[in-house]
């Protein structure tokens, strides 16, 4: 295959051949690229380790982005799931907590990994690293699952985007989330076929999800949005998990996401002409930083 145009075409792939869709991409890429898998696998394993690292630097109580506007929840946050003061347990806050923390991260000038943007990137992160501490997982079993959610993506791209100034935010938190769901719940055990379900779940589930950052930085509500997305995320892979289709298959899901973004107006899609960046409190911290200018 290459490069991915059909969710549909992945797990069949896998059912025939009964390997994992990480397996499947992980051969894939190798004979495409002409590249050993050993290396490519090194590859994978690199941003897992910058992905992790990530998640360290930005459980900082005094990390803050230069605009003032972001750092220092995830210290919070970690704080309220090491108490014992979450609502829905420690596997819950600690994926909030590196999802927080990445994105945060990100909006302080730390390094991480743009999977698939850096406005999404605290979610795959989040998901993938919670659940392997929580499992007592292998690196390796987490770092190939990085595959499966990387052809997920992959798809999306090539029939929708993952551009928030295309699509708008489904086309960002929405495909992460997507990605991360497929991981999951290969992860888990899940089938290729559960796989293709919790994608199609969690990308529904965000369907229309506009992109409106507050004084066009990648901050407010974008480091929030990646808790939410985790969240989303685990949705999606619960349900599939226990079993539960998607109706809709997430070929078609993913095209229903290109035209909802196709039809999003001009003022939602990255532009901070419209939604919480066109509030007055939106439109106050903007002065602030920006001055009249």
């Amino acid at each position: 295959m290459g490069i991915y145009y059909s969710v549909e075409d992945l797990v069949g792939a896998a059912a025939r051949e009964n390997k994992k869709i990480s397996e499947i991409v992980l051969e894939d890429q190798s004979r495409e690229l002409e590249k050993p898998e050993p290396e490519l696998y090194r590859t994978m394993l690199e941003s897992f380790r910058v992905m992790r690292q990530s998640v360290e630097d930005g459980i900082d109580p005094d990390m803050r982005s230069v605009s003032g506007l972001s750092g220092g929840g995830a210290y919070k946050m970690k704080q309220a799931v090491d108490q014992g003061r979450t609502l829905c347990g420690k596997v819950f806050g600690s994926a909030l907590v590196r999802a927080l923390a990445v994105s945060e991260s990100n909006a302080c000038m730390g390094k991480i990994v743009a999977a698939p943007t850096a406005g999404s990137c605290g979610i795959i992160p989040a998901a993938l690293l919670t659940v392997m501490e929580d499992r007592e997982l292998p690196e390796r079993d987490v770092v190939m699952a990085l595959f499966t959610a990387s052809a997920f993506g992959m798809v999306i791209a090539n029939n929708a985007s993952i551009s928030g100034a295309q699509g708008g935010c489904q086309a960002e938190c929405g495909a992460a989330s997507a990605m991360a769901a497929a991981a999951l719940t290969e992860l888990a055990g899940g089938t290729p076929r559960m796989a293709e379900d919790a994608c199609a779940i969690a990308l529904k589930n965000i369907l229309g999800l506009v992109c409106d950052p507050v004084a066009g930085l990648v901050e407010i509500p974008c480091v929030k949005r990646n808790a939410m997305g985790v969240a989303n995320a685990f949705v999606g892979a619960e349900l599939a998990l226990a079993g539960i289709r998607s109706a809709i298959p997430a070929d078609e899901v993913i095209v229903a996401m290109k035209r909802i973004g196709d039809a999003m107006p001009r003022s939602l899609k990255e532009t901070s002409e419209g939604g919480l960046a066109a509030t007055p409190t939106g439109k106050r911290l903007k002065k602030e930083i920006f001055g009249d200018s």
